[in-house]
């Protein structure tokens, strides 16, 4: 299989749908693999790692689309991209359907076969290719929202950890998941007041195994989420329906009545976002003000890490791109059910259940779709 790597040309970012070693393993089995040139230098990856690693460097991402049985990007197909996409050329990247209309309408109208990291599951439950992704967003989001509070930046004038006579920061956490999860370690580690509202009581009980009893967690609900939001600094948003648009947790009143220079800081924007004042935002341009209270709702936070980001992201990605490209792609969903729930676009049908209800299009049952 010829597996094509465009470089990334969202706002911002850094990362690469493939690493050099990545590269070198697709070589060894047996697939050629052609790189657009300048792909990897956020990762400080040169054309001639990629050389190195077997790769053909190519001078445009029109070359990489136009011939390319399969495109392996990291973030979904901006406008220009999609209209590249080939009939029955396969796409595997980062998708995010649900909040997003005019790329599903796009990626239909191609004829391609879209599968999306982020539903893609495994034996637990869990959606492996996403967690990598939403353990660096789950840390960094703490990173951003303690200098979002600064006085500079329209936050409250707070230090996240306070200092020996004055109070840390309130923080609190929507969704004790994966992301949940990792922004909680970093806000206890710096010293934060930390709590997680979530629903899943299996759940917060691990974190307070993992944690102890400086991590506090609530029971969520309506009244819990907006006791909690009013008092806090800085509050995370971090909850997931896999594949569906988030649910919006945080209202604009709420909004209304938080602090003022408190910040919001919205992971799940990827998705739509969990507080109903969210829209999405770029690094170059990350943050803005509704009724004095500062939102952060970048949606590739962990492009701005890109290194650590996409290493991490091949790490889970490499096996699921060669079993796709040994056995070519039919084969390998119905050889892996895990690998089938990524498909979310099948030439020219919506093929995951909740992109399909939330934007209004008739569902296909990807195992129907790859039998035909």
């Amino acid at each position: 299989m010829l597996i094509g790597v465009p470089e990334e040309i969202k706002n911002n970012e850094f990362r690469v749908g493939m690493t050099p070693e990545s590269v070198a393993e697709a070589v060894y089995h047996g697939h050629e693999v052609m790189v657009e040139t300048r792909a990897g230098l956020g990762i400080d990856a040169t054309d001639d790692h990629f050389r190195q690693a077997g790769a053909k460097i190519v001078k445009t991402a029109e070359e990489v689309f136009a011939k390319a049985d399969m495109v392996v990007k990291v973030k979904e197909p901006q406008a220009g991209e999609r209209k590249m996409l080939r009939e029955d050329q396969l796409l595997f990247t980062y998708l995010h359907l649900a909040p997003d209309p005019e790329q599903t309408k796009d990626l239909v109208k191609s004829g391609a076969i879209c599968i999306a990291y982020e539903t893609v599951t495994d034996t637990h439950g869990g959606l492996p290719l996403l967690a990598p992704m939403s353990q660096v967003a789950g840390r960094m989001s703490v990173q951003a929202g303690a200098h979002a509070l600064e006085m500079a930046q329209g936050g409250r004038g707070v230090l996240l950890a306070g200092v020996p006579g004055v109070q840390p920061a309130k923080v609190v956490i929507l969704g004790g998941g994966v992301a949940g999860e990792n922004a909680a370690y970093m806000a206890l580690g710096m010293g934060a007041d930390v709590t997680v509202v979530e629903r899943n009581v299996d759940t917060m009980r691990a974190l307070v195994v993992r944690f102890g009893p400086a991590l506090k967690t609530i029971y969520s609900t309506r009244l819990t989420i907006e006791e909690q939001v009013l008092a806090a600094d800085l509050v995370i948003g971090a909850v997931l329906v896999p594949g569906a648009e988030a649910p919006k947790l945080v209202s604009r009143d709420m909004v209304k009545n938080m602090k003022k220079g408190a910040v919001l800081v919205d992971i799940a924007i990827d998705q739509g976002g969990c507080f109903e004042t969210s829209h999405p935002t770029t690094h170059a341009d990350p943050t803005f003000l509704v009724d004095d209270v500062v939102h952060y709702c970048v949606a590739n936070m962990p492009g701005a890490v890109s290194h650590t980001s996409t290493y991490a992201l091949n790490n889970v990605t490499l096996p699921f791109v060669l079993a796709i490209a040994d056995k070519g792609y039919k084969q390998a969903l119905e050889d892996d059910p895990h690998l089938l729930n990524g498909l979310n676009v099948h030439r020219g049908k919506v093929t995951f259940k909740a992109v399909a209800d939330d934007l209004g299009y008739d569902y296909l049952d990807p195992r129907d779709a790859i039998a035909t």
